[in-house]
């Protein structure tokens, strides 16, 4: 028993010697520890453990209880990539900046932001490498979230999120499970409604209004009730599948819609352009206009002058190319008058007399003009021209118009009726037109000349008849896109993959046309085309056929397409380009044309031309400028 008592001693005193020393002296140490940097930053080097939305220090860490101000907690700031905080004074500016914000901001649950955020990122996968900051911040001791400063930088996280929310809402409306609980519908229509009041025609997070995180997280806590009554994966697949295919559908039906108003548009000549032949006739015909002439008549058919051939029954877009085309002009050493540049124009029946009084009382500068009728040229008619029989036929009335069978043409474009005019046509009869002329320059009336085109006469052919500016650098320029080689007379004739050329602005040559008897070829593939299975309607499909082999490239500059159809034609073509080209829908005329192309257009429309006119036929032309989007503002 001595012994026991005896041994009991030391063990006691190695107890205290390897356990309880080394904590006193520990704490001890601890308690005396002294940092050279403020303990603002010495606090914000500690970490913090996070429980249910508490923010605790570590227990090791004596806290400090003297008379100096207590600490506040860490205010969330938010970097981008690559950027950091280069001083104190930098970080006490945005803290303090930071928290008179951040006052105003709702307090969330801090379990309930990351969650926000895991989902954003499940179902959202791209934000990742979109968005740097997180949907939501980083939680605070006091459970402070999303200040409106850092929302506005943070792009469409939350209204993608929110939109997410009420797909996954109406897959929950029509599953058999959860439409049986007739308490969680109710509840769910109800957070669907709150959803897209929120959402609005928001794009932006920084469009939403205030509450939108508080109906989110009402949803979110509803979509949760869904998912715990209906957890078959199997069919919410299925039913996202079929809304996915509804989807799909409706989108098609939607773009089938928009491509026949745009077409629809494209032929709807607006009134005020409408009225303008119609007072420009009764003008014609009710002054002494009718029985004035064109002055230079002797020059129409001189050789040696600079011709151009101009097709429409569109009288302002025709003297927009005439203007344009003056306006630019130059003379040479040998031809100093400004008469020799000559314009033929040949308009249909109804727009005969509106075109000659516009010319008439609107010269433009002392430039040839000669305005023609095509109702005059006896020589066409549907015994020597095949696509006139064919333009006649009954056949081709019921395809442009019985809808029950227009509507089965997967492309609406061809069923234009401008098809139906003889004037898209003129172009494969050049020589019998201007039977005593050597070459030509064709232009369309959706063009504008920027340049002097008297350079197109000395281009050297070299043998072909058609001198044009290729248009092969997309694929949907090349023969497979305009002709059916499924066709043999087709695919043994042509090859599909080569270059396409442009209407629109054209050199022809017709002393070599005449020698090679292109119009005879032009007829001859039109009787093999009479039932459609080689080409759809158009006539750029047979001008690549009878010109095969017979077109010689020139300069892209010389004409650039695409500003009736392509919002990206590079800048800097159009503005070193000689003639630009309104092709496609969309010209600048019609209110559907796009602004950004208009002002070149537009700056040859001459508000004093229209005054020379009588008050009532230069109040409709007035009025349509001023009323509709074709308002010039300075021109």
């Amino acid at each position: 028993m001595k012994l026991k008592i005896g041994l009991r001693k030391p063990v006691l005193f190695l107890l205290f010697v390897t356990v309880l020393a080394p904590i006193l002296l520990y704490t001890d140490n601890l308690s005396s520890f002294s940092s050279s940097s403020p303990r603002a930053d010495f606090v914000q080097d500690i970490p913090t453990f996070t429980f249910t939305g508490d923010t605790r220090q570590l227990n090791l860490l004596p806290q400090d209880t003297g008379t100096s101000k207590p600490l506040k907690e860490p205010v969330r700031i938010v970097y981008s990539e690559g950027v950091a905080n280069s001083s104190h004074e930098d970080d006490s500016r945005k803290i303090r900046q930071l928290q008179d914000v951040s006052e105003s901001i709702p307090k969330v649950e801090s379990v309930d932001e990351h969650k926000m955020s895991r989902d954003m990122k499940r179902e959202n996968p791209s934000l990742r490498s979109s968005h740097r900051v997180n949907v939501r911040e980083s939680v605070t001791t006091e459970g402070k979230t999303e200040n409106n400063a850092d929302r506005k930088g943070m792009g469409n996280a939350i209204v993608l999120y929110l939109k997410d929310q009420l797909i996954r809402a109406k897959v929950y409306l029509s599953l058999t499970a959860t439409r049986n609980n007739a308490h969680f519908i109710r509840e769910l229509r109800q957070r669907i409604k709150e959803t897209q009041r929120a959402l609005g025609d928001a794009t932006k997070d920084s469009e939403l209004p205030k509450n939108a995180i508080e109906k989110s997280k009402a949803m979110d806590q509803t979509l949760a009730k869904g998912q715990q009554i209906q957890d078959d994966c199997a069919a919410i697949v299925k039913k996202l599948r079929a809304m996915l295919h509804s989807t799909e559908e409706q989108l098609k039906v939607h773009r089938k819609q928009a491509m026949f108003l745009t077409q629809l548009t494209a032929k709807t000549l607006p009134k005020g352009l409408h009225c303008l032949p119609l007072r420009l006739s009764t003008e014609y015909y009710t002054s002494n206009y009718s029985v004035q002439q064109f002055p230079n008549q002797e020059k129409l058919d001189n050789p040696q002058l600079y011709h151009y051939a101009i097709f429409s029954d569109n009288v302002l877009a025709t003297a927009v190319v005439v203007n344009s085309t003056v306006s630019h002009a130059k003379l040479d050493a040998f031809l100093q008058d400004p008469s020799s540049h000559v314009f033929h124009i040949v308009t249909d029946r109804l727009n005969y007399a509106a075109m000659r009084m516009w010319f008439l009382a609107n010269p433009p500068g002392k430039a040839t003009i000669e305005v023609q009728n095509v109702e005059e040229f006896t020589w066409l008619n549907s015994s020597y021209s095949p696509v006139l029989k064919q333009l006649d036929s009954p056949s081709m009335r019921d395809y442009y118009f019985k809808t029950h069978r227009a509507a089965g043409d997967s492309n609406l474009k061809f069923r234009n009726p401008k098809y139906l005019s003889i004037l898209n046509h003129l172009r494969f009869y050049l020589p019998q037109i201007f039977p005593k002329l050597k070459k030509v320059i064709f232009l369309d009336d959706d063009t504008v000349v920027q340049k002097d085109l008297t350079g197109l006469w000395s281009i050297d052919l070299k043998g072909n008849v058609n001198g044009a500016v290729e248009t092969c650098g997309e694929s949907f320029h090349r023969f497979d896109r305009y002709l059916n080689f499924s066709h043999p007379l087709i695919s043994k004739k042509f090859d599909p993959r080569a270059c396409g050329w442009a209407y629109g602005m054209n050199v022809f040559d017709l002393d070599e046309w005449k020698r090679q008897n292109i119009t005879e070829v032009y007829h001859t593939w039109q009787k093999l085309n009479h039932d459609r299975q080689l080409w759809k309607l158009g006539t750029l499909p047979p001008g690549l056929i009878t010109f095969w082999k017979r077109t010689y490239p020139i300069d892209r500059s010389w004409h650039v397409l695409g500003l009736g159809y392509n919002p990206n034609v590079n800048q800097r073509e159009i503005e070193r380009a000689a003639v630009i080209h309104y092709n496609g829908n969309m010209k600048p005329w019609l209110e559907i044309g796009m602004p950004k192309y208009r002002k070149y257009w537009a700056k040859y429309v001459d508000y004093d031309q229209y005054f020379t006119l009588s008050p009532k036929a230069s109040k409709h032309v007035v009025a349509y400028f001023s009323k509709s989007s074709l308002k010039i503002g300075n021109y």
